[in-house]
């Protein structure tokens, strides 16, 4: 099965215009692959077998009977388990949700069926997105790929695992703070977290509805570039969506030009670089930097001041709108009801048995930030907080006052840590997340990159040399420059 190893979205496409196989019989080959590989894994929740071989027959007809297909027919995708299909189980790794069915198709997964797309499952996460190691799933803990001791990250831990273990050819993640980015480092793989609202969150379990965004993890950033594509756009169902000004993206997605990419400035900002930093990462970020020189590109030192401020803000800011999402799951109207004689012991024993810990601990968090004599003190100057944090970034992104296109600076400060290593420390768990939670307070792109040699044309380095990544952050709905410049880096 080793040439599921170098399958991606375009070679799978290649192959199958080609007829080296069918639709049918790579998906059955990943589900066999699947069975065997996630025993030490455990990225999926769940397998969608029956349906997926269905879906990859009709490609397979639709080939056959010389239709034009799209570019993303008959390939195996994996889906976070916080996104709707309908008829399908949907848990966010949460008990309170372990018999909930969903009765409709989130956007992005209607947009992908449309496109014939396959899926073969739900991936694991952190229960409700809450975490950055998928430990606190409810069900299992994903493990490592490179190193089956350490977490594969979170809270998209199970999408990135099942692409660097090449259990799919890409997955879909949710980004709320770093939780496609901070996964894709730790397990070599690319994540793309886009402009905020350019991807519709409709169908898309909310944990912080202002900071969640949904991208693609993936083996290249070309396939990051055409996932992306047909996932984006404006809809009716989310308010908070839009199409880019000027309308839909075009072709700089999948075919930029070097001529374009060579005039482009990047920034980079002293306050990504400070103690705690290790060196592995300083030296990964670094030689990412060395080779991106050869493209000819401008380097700028850059200042963020308020960077300091963001984990502080985030997490006032998140656990307030996470205590106002987590409301609906009383425990009634999507699960079971346990047996009781008021209905307030209903709520309670199906809340208090339903959520994990850390949910737990976030939604009391979040209450006790919004509740009346807090609500000024904390939540209110938090979001003033946020808007100097975005201030930053427009000041540094604004070419009139000599700014930059792009900016790049590591993705998480250390590689992928042990299983349990931070389990009993939230503080140290939360400090994963640092160096991407400003990008969620922007409402920005950005992309995190896996630097040469830790992962590159589908064989892994040893164990011993974890991945790194670097990130590459952009101006609101600029997603061609920073997949443009990563697409050049794969090439070097």
């Amino acid at each position: 099965m080793n040439f599921l190893h170098d399958l991606t979205v375009k070679t799978f496409r290649d192959g199958l215009l080609n007829k080296k196989f069918s639709a049918f019989e790579i998906v059955k080959e990943f589900f066999d692959y699947i069975e065997d590989k996630d025993k030490e894994i455990n990225a999926f929740l769940s397998l969608s077998k029956d349906t997926a071989l269905r879906r990859a027959s009709r490609v397979d007809v639709a080939l056959a009977e010389g239709k034009d297909l799209g570019v993303l027919a008959g390939v195996p995708l994996a889906i976070k388990d916080n996104m709707l299909i309908e008829g399908e189980s949907v848990t966010a790794a949460s008990k309170i949700l372990e018999n909930y069915i969903a009765s409709y198709d989130a956007t992005v997964i209607a947009k992908l069926k449309e496109a014939g797309a396959v899926f073969l499952g739900k991936t694991n996460m952190d229960e409700f997105a809450m975490g950055s190691s998928t430990e606190n799933s409810a069900y299992k803990k994903t493990r490592n790929p490179h190193d089956l001791e350490r977490v594969p990250g979170g809270s998209s831990g199970g999408s990135a695992a099942a692409v660097a273990a090449h259990m799919a050819v890409a997955a879909l993640g949710s980004d709320t703070g770093g939780s496609i980015r901070e996964p894709a480092s730790f397990c070599g793989v690319v994540g793309l977290k886009p402009t905020y609202g350019v991807v519709s969150r409709y169908g898309l379990i909310a944990m912080a509805s202002s900071l969640d965004q949904i991208g693609p993890l993936t083996k290249t950033v070309e396939d990051a570039a055409i996932l992306f594509k047909e996932i984006a756009g404006n809809d009716e169902f989310d308010s908070t969506s839009a199409n880019p000004p000027g309308g839909a993206y075009g072709n700089e997605l999948l075919n930029p030009k070097l001529e374009d990419i060579k005039k482009l400035t990047v920034g980079i900002p002293e306050e990504y670089f400070v103690a705690g930093l290790s060196k592995k990462v300083e030296n990964g970020v670094q030689k990412a930097m060395d080779l991106l020189r050869g493209l000819d590109l401008n380097f700028k030192k850059i200042s963020l001041p308020h960077t300091k401020y963001a984990l502080s803000c985030y997490y006032i800011i998140m656990p307030a709108e996470v205590s106002s999402n987590l409301a609906r799951f009383d425990g009634v109207r999507y699960s079971r009801k346990y047996d009781a004689d008021k209905l307030l012991d209903i709520y309670l024993k199906n809340r208090g048995r339903g959520f994990g810990e850390e949910s737990r601990r976030r939604i009391m968090l979040g209450t006790f930030v919004l509740s009346s004599g807090y609500y000024d003190a904390y939540y209110a100057k938090a979001q003033k907080v946020r808007r100097l944090i975005k201030e930053d970034f427009d000041k540094a992104f604004d070419r009139t006052a000599g700014g930059v296109d792009v900016i790049l600076t590591p993705v998480v400060p250390t590689p992928a840590f042990k299983i349990g290593e931070k389990t009993e420390d939230p503080l140290a768990m939360y400090l994963s997340d640092v160096l991407t939670i400003p990008v969620n307070l922007a409402g920005l792109p950005a992309i995190s990159i896996p630097v040469h040699g830790m992962y590159k044309n589908g064989s892994y380095a040893p164990e011993k040399s974890l991945p790194v990544g670097f990130q590459l952050i952009g101006k609101p709905w600029r997603e061609a420059d920073i997949l443009g410049i990563g697409q050049f880096y794969e090439r070097l």
